[in-house]
């Protein structure tokens, strides 16, 4: 065991099971994992395969939601092998189910296909605008996989993580590659940010505002509160004038003194006044709900 599981708190491994997704902990259970690892796990669902996100570590009790369940073993070649034919079958019954959904006239759109690593229960993900009665749906699909048979219902940011794609700027979305919760977003994001409020310009593929406002925020809040906002008068090194225009990431401001617009570093002048804030209403009504 390595060094650096010897002071107290609970020894866990983490293990994610998607690109972009949680990590979760499971005992170690006598197993010790590489980074490069894969794993078998027990789950509430059932058998699991997933890769090693974190080796064995201690974490603290409030780290962990229990049950604590175990790390099965690191999986074999076997396991790898196992996996991949998982992968083909979970293909083979998307296909079959979407000609079931034609079948059964439901209004839904199939997004993926799950099995559990034993094939014990083999899970549906759609979208759809409303509720689906799929009750006959899903007695057709047990008899024709002989498995337990879970249809869920995602939203329409699930569906881009799940999807995968390029944003407009031409990186693959955040949600599929590094984030794995969905925070709430606000236009007030893309005003402090100052982003074009044109919706097709702050939306992301799945229609909802970008996550990218969210996980950018702090870093423009703690810069805008070192920067004189707009309207201030600021005692310059030209003079006494009026901050016009600020980059808070660039740490500039331009100060329009003596009817000459020029551009300072906003540690380079001192602020006398700053005008009254305004409420903004968009705080309450413009954020987007997770979903």
């Amino acid at each position: 065991m390595s060094d650096e599981i010897k002071n107290e708190g609970v020894e866990v491994i983490g293990i994610r099971f998607k690109d972009g997704g949680k990590t979760y902990y499971f005992a170690p259970n006598g197993n010790i994992a590489k980074a490069t690892d894969y794993a078998v796990v027990e789950t509430a669902r059932g058998l699991e395969f997933g890769k090693v996100a974190c080796v064995n570590k201690l974490v603290s009790d409030s780290e962990i939601v229990s049950p604590l369940r175990p790390v099965i073993r690191i999986a074999t070649q076997k396991d790898i092998k196992a996996n991949e034919e998982n992968k083909k079958k979970e293909l083979e019954a998307l296909k079959l189910c979407i000609s079931k959904v034609a079948k059964h006239e439901l209004d839904m759109k199939l997004i993926e296909a799950e099995y559990t690593f034993d094939c014990s229960k083999l899970t549906f993900y759609f979208t759809a605008d409303g509720r689906i009665d799929f009750r006959e749906l899903v007695k057709d699909l047990a008899s024709t996989f002989k498995t337990r048979i879970e249809l869920r219902q995602i939203g329409i940011r699930d569906e881009a993580k799940f999807m995968g794609g390029l944003g407009i700027c031409g990186r693959p979305f955040c949600c599929s590659t590094f984030l794995p919760d969905f925070c709430q977003v606000s236009i007030k994001m893309a005003k402090e940010q100052n982003l074009s409020l044109n919706s097709s310009k702050i939306s992301g593929a799945c229609g909802r505002l970008m996550c990218c406002l969210r996980f950018e925020h702090d870093t423009y809040v703690y810069e805008i509160k070192k920067t004189p906002p707009v309207d201030s008068t600021v005692k310059t090194a030209d003079g006494v004038g009026t901050v016009v225009e600020t980059n808070p990431l660039q740490g500039t401001i331009k100060v329009n003194v003596n009817e000459s617009i020029r551009t300072y570093k906003r540690d380079d002048v001192k602020i006398l006044s700053t005008p009254k804030k305004k409420e903004d209403k968009d705080d309450l009504t413009d954020v987007l709900p997770n979903e």
